[in-house]
C-alpha cells in the first residue's frame, strides 16, 4: 500500500522472471533484486497480461516476502484481448485511463506481463501512457529484459538496434521479411531483433539459414537467466554446418547484423 504523503498512487512497472512456462524455475531471488521483491509484495492492485500467470508470480514473491494481502484478495485486472492482438502503442488507440482508478484513489498499481519487463515486447504501453496523462508517477523496477540481455551477449551493434516484434508466419512472406531486415542491417549497421513462439524455433532457424547471406551474423539467445541458457552468435555459413538452435519449448531472441 502507498504510505507516502502524495494522495495519488504510482504506476509500478514490475518485471517478472523470464522462466514463464519453463519446466525449471530457479529461485526468484536469482533474477529479481531485493528492492523489486519488496516493492512487489506491497502492491495490491494489478494490471496484467494474464491473471493466472500474475497469481503464480505473486505466489513466488510471497514465498520470499509476505504479501500485503492474500492472493485471493489482490485486485487483478487483465488488459483486453484486442490489446494483445492489435497492440496498444498507437496514439489514439486503447484508452487505459479507467484502469488506473485505484491509483487516483491513492493506491500503487503494478503493471506486469507474463515474462520480463511490461510494455517492452509485451502489452502495457497504453497503461504507461495513461499514467503520464493522468499525472501519475511512473516507476520502472529493476529486473530482466530479454532483449537487452540478448543484445549484450550477441556481439552485434549495441549502439544502433531495432526490435521488430514477430516475423510473418507464411513462409514466403517470412523469407521476404528476413531479406528486407538483412538489407537494412548491412546498409545501416543497425542490429535487427525479433522473437518467436517457441514451437516455431526450428522453422525460424531453417528459414534464416536459407534466406540470409553466408557472411551475415546470426545470434540466437534462448533460456536467458536459466541454468540451461544458450547464446550462440555465428555467421550464417557456420550455422549451415549443422549448429543446433533452441528447442521447441524455450523462448528465444533472434538478432542479425553485419
Amino acid at each position: 500500500m502507498n504510505t507516502r504523503p502524495n494522495p495519488r498512487g504510482r504506476l509500478l512497472l514490475v518485471p517478472t522472471p523470464l522462466d514463464f512456462g519453463c519446466a525449471v524455475q530457479p529461485p526468484i531471488q536469482q533474477t529479481l533484486p531485493e528492492s523489486t521483491l519488496l516493492a512487489t509484495a506491497q502492491v495490491q492492485h494489478w494490471i496484467t497480461e494474464n491473471a493466472k500467470s500474475t497469481r503464480a508470480f505473486l505466489k513466488r514473491v510471497g514465498e520470499v516476502h509476505a504479501l500485503a494481502a492474500p492472493i485471493q484478495s489482490q485486485q487483478i485486472t487483465e488488459l483486453p484481448r484486442e490489446v494483445h492482438k492489435k497492440g496498444d502503442h498507437q496514439s489514439g488507440g486503447f484508452d487505459a485511463r479507467p484502469m488506473l482508478a485505484a491509483a487516483l484513489q491513492g493506491h500503487d498499481v503494478g503493471l506486469v506481463s507474463e515474462a520480463g519487463m511490461p510494455a517492452v515486447a509485451d502489452p502495457g504501453s497504453s497503461v504507461v501512457r495513461a499514467a503520464h496523462d493522468l499525472g501519475l508517477e511512473v516507476l520502472p523496477l529493476v529486473g530482466p529484459v530479454s532483449l537487452l540481455l540478448a543484445l549484450a551477449a550477441s556481439g552485434l551493434n549495441g549502439q544502433n538496434f531495432a526490435f521488430v516484434g514477430y516475423l510473418p508466419q507464411d513462409g514466403a512472406e517470412r523469407a521476404a521479411r528476413i531479406k528486407q531486415l538483412e538489407l537494412l542491417a548491412h546498409k545501416t549497421g543497425q542490429t535487427q531483433m525479433w522473437i518467436e513462439t517457441p514451437y516455431r524455433n526450428a522453422a525460424m532457424l531453417s528459414a534464416l539459414v536459407q534466406a540470409l547471406q553466408g557472411g551475415t551474423r546470426l545470434s540466437i539467445a534462448s533460456g536467458l537467466t536459466l541454468p540451461s541458457a544458450k547464446i550462440q552468435s555465428h555467421t550464417v555459413a557456420a550455422w549451415k554446418k549443422g549448429l543446433t538452435g533452441p528447442d521447441g519449448h524455450t523462448p528465444a531472441v533472434y538478432a542479425i547484423g553485419p
